[in-house]
C-alpha cells in the first residue's frame, strides 16, 4: 500500500513543501530511501524500527520504500522521523490511512517513542503558511518559536502515540496559544548599565552616536580602559526590537539550533580571536550561517580586532556594506542576513600603551607599525566611528555618584532613531547607517562654512570617498541627535573628530 504524508524541508531560510511517499508490498523485508537524503534521514530506519515496537505498534516485515519529494532537492536532518513512521503505520494498515488527518508533519524520533525538538522549524513554519498551509504537527520542544505565528494552527505532541491519536482522531489535542508579542517583550540589563561607567566620558558620547545611527565604532586604547564594558553596556540603550526583526533573528537562530524559546532582545555575540572564517562568516557542509548572521539586528562585539586572522577579517568588508553574506558550497549557495552593528576593540600597540597619557609605551617603532597594519584601510574605512579611550584616573574611580543612566540614554537614542525611521520611511532602510548615496545626497545638504571645513579635512587627512559619505552619516546622527533639521559646522567638527584615529595610529 502507498502512504503520502506532508512534510517541510528547508534550504537556507526557506522553506519547500516535501512528500513523504511509503510504498510497501509482499517481498524480501527492506528500507530504501531514496530522494537526496543526506546520512541523518538515511538513518532514520533504526530511529523509526525502535520508536514504532516501544510505542506498542508492529515493525511491518516487508519491503519498504520511502521516497522524499521532490527527489531533486537534497533532504537534511533527522526532522522526517515522525512523518515516515506515520506513514508506514498507515502503510501498513495500523491506523486508517483513508481518514487520516492531514496537516505537515515534522518531527525526529528517539528510540523510545518520544517526538524530539528540531532545528529549522521557525522558518519553515514561516514558509508553509506563505504558502497556504494552515495545520501542522511539531515536536513540544518547538512550541515557544512556533507561538508568534500568525494563521497557523499549531499541535505539539511529545510522542509517537500522542501523535497517532491525534491524527486518526482517537484523541483531541488543544492547539498552541497564540501570544502576544509586545506583552512578552522582557530586557533586563542591570548589570551592564552606563550609569556603572566610571569617566569614558567621550568614549559613551560615541556610543550613544554610533547606536543612535546604526554605526560601526572602533575602540583604541590601553588594556583596562574599559573598551569591554563599554562594548558590553550598548545593549542596555539598543531600540527595543520590533516583532519583524526579532522574527528575523529567531529564523536564523532556529537554523543554527541555538534558538531557546524566542528572540526578545538584540543579539550580541563576541566570538573569539581565534574564530575561523566559516565560524564567522557562515559555511561547513550544510552552509550553516556564522556569528555575522546570528548578530544580525543586533552586535557583532570584535575584542582585540588585531588578533583576529587578517584574511578572517578581511571577509567582514562586504557583509558590512551590504548587510548580508552569501555562503556558496558545491551542492548550496544560500545568502544570509548579516546586519549587525559592529563593535571592535584593540590595543595601540603591543604592549598596550602607545599614546596613553598614563602609561609609558616601551615597544620600537617597527613594532607599533607591524602591529597597527594587521588592519588593512578598507577595513577600517568601514568603521564609521574611531574613538580613543584612555585609563581612568584613580579620583575618577573613587566618585560615588553614579554616571547618566542607559534608561536616559536610550530615551535620546529612541528619539533620533524615530526622526530617521519616518525619514526614511518605505525605503526599507532603517538608520542612518544604512542611508545609500541617493539619501546622502537628498538628507545630508551642507552649508558653506560645513563645506569649507569638510574640503580641508579631505585633503589634510587623506579621506576617501566612503570615508566622506560615512563622516556626512554620523553628522547626521549627531543633528538628529539634537533634534536639528539642518547639518551644521560643529556636527561636522565632531564627526570629523571620530575619523582621525586610523591616520593618527597607522604609520
Amino acid at each position: 500500500m502507498l502512504a503520502l504524508i506532508k512534510s517541510y524541508g528547508l534550504k537556507g531560510l526557506d522553506g519547500f513543501p516535501v512528500q513523504a511517499e511509503i510504498d510497501m508490498h509482499s517481498g524480501m523485508p527492506s528500507y530504501d530511501i531514496v530522494g537526496l537524503a543526506d546520512t541523518a534521514v538515511k538513518e532514520s530506519k533504526e530511529r523509526v524500527r525502535s520508536a514504532m515496537k516501544n510505542s506498542g505498534y508492529q515493525y511491518p516485515v516487508a519491503a519498504v520504500v520511502v521516497n522524499l519529494a521532490p527527489a531533486d532537492i537534497k533532504k537534511e536532518g533527522s526532522l522526517y522521523d515522525l512523518p515516515i513512521a506515520i506513514g508506514m503505520l498507515a502503510a501498513s494498515k495500523q491506523i486508517p490511512y483513508e481518514t487520516l488527518r492531514r496537516p505537515i508533519i515534522l518531527g525526529e524520533l528517539s528510540l523510545n517513542g518520544e517526538v524530539r525538538k528540531v532545528n529549522g522549524l521557525l522558518p519553515m513554519l514561516i514558509s508553509a503558511v506563505q504558502q497556504g498551509e494552515k495545520t501542522f504537527v511539531i515536536p513540544k520542544g518547538n512550541a515557544p518559536e512556533a507561538a508568534f505565528i500568525e494563521g497557523a494552527t499549531v499541535y505539539a505532541v511529545e510522542t509517537l502515540r500522542e501523535a497517532v491519536g491525534f491524527l486518526t482522531g482517537t484523541a483531541e489535542l488543544d492547539p498552541i496559544e497564540i501570544r502576544s508579542w509586545q506583552s512578552d517583550i522582557q530586557q533586563n540589563h542591570s548589570d551592564n548599565d552606563f550609569k556603572y561607567i566610571k569617566g569614558q566620558y567621550a568614549a559613551k558620547r560615541a556610543m550613544e552616536i554610533a547606536v543612535a545611527g546604526g554605526h560601526n565604532i572602533i575602540m583604541i586604547g590601553p588594556p583596562g580602559a574599559g573598551k569591554t564594558m563599554l562594548a558590553r553596556a550598548v545593549p542596555s540603550i539598543m531600540p527595543n526590537l520590533t516583532f519583524e526583526e526579532a522574527l528575523e533573528v529567531a529564523k536564523i537562530h532556529s537554523v543554527s539550533g541555538q534558538l531557546d524559546g524566542f528572540i526578545y532582545e538584540r543579539p550580541f555575540r563576541t566570538p573569539h580571536h581565534s574564530s575561523t572564517m566559516v565560524a564567522l562568516t557562515g559555511g561547513g557542509n550544510k552552509a550553516r550561517p556564522g556569528e555575522i548572521s546570528l548578530a544580525h539586528n543586533g552586535v557583532l562585539f570584535l575584542d582585540e580586532l588585531p588578533e583576529y586572522n587578517r584574511q578572517t577579517l578581511e571577509t567582514l568588508r562586504q557583509p558590512l556594506e551590504d548587510g548580508v553574506i552569501t555562503v556558496s558550497r558545491n551542492a548550496i549557495s544560500v545568502t544570509y542576513p548579516a546586519d549587525f552593528m559592529l563593535i571592535a576593540s584593540m590595543n595601540p600597540c603591543p604592549c598596550g600603551n602607545y599614546g596613553s597619557a598614563t602609561a609609558e609605551c616601551k615597544c620600537t617603532a617597527s613594532q607599533i607599525h607591524r602591529y597597527l597594519n594587521k588592519l588593512s584601510g578598507p577595513l577600517l574605512d568601514r568603521i564609521d566611528i574611531h574613538i580613543e579611550v584612555d585609563n581612568v584616573t584613580y579620583d575618577q574611580l573613587q566618585e560615588d555618584k553614579l554616571a547618566e543612566p542607559s534608561s536616559v540614554i536610550r530615551e535620546r537614542v529612541n528619539k533620533a532613531r524615530a526622526i530617521q525611521l519616518d525619514r526614511l520611511a518605505g525605503s526599507g532602510r532603517r538608520c542612518n547607517a544604512q542611508m545609500t548615496p541617493a539619501d546622502i545626497k537628498k538628507y545630508c545638504k551642507i552649508d558653506k562654512e560645513s563645506a569649507l571645513l569638510l574640503e580641508e579635512s579631505f585633503k589634510k587627512l587623506n579621506l576617501t570617498a566612503r570615508a566622506y559619505n560615512r563622516v556626512l552619516k554620523v553628522a547626521r546622527t549627531i543633528a538628529d541627535l539634537e533634534g536639528a533639521e539642518k547639518i551644521t559646522v560643529k556636527h561636522i567638527a565632531e564627526s570629523l573628530q571620530y575619523r582621525q584615529l586610523d591616520r593618527k595610529y597607522r604609520v
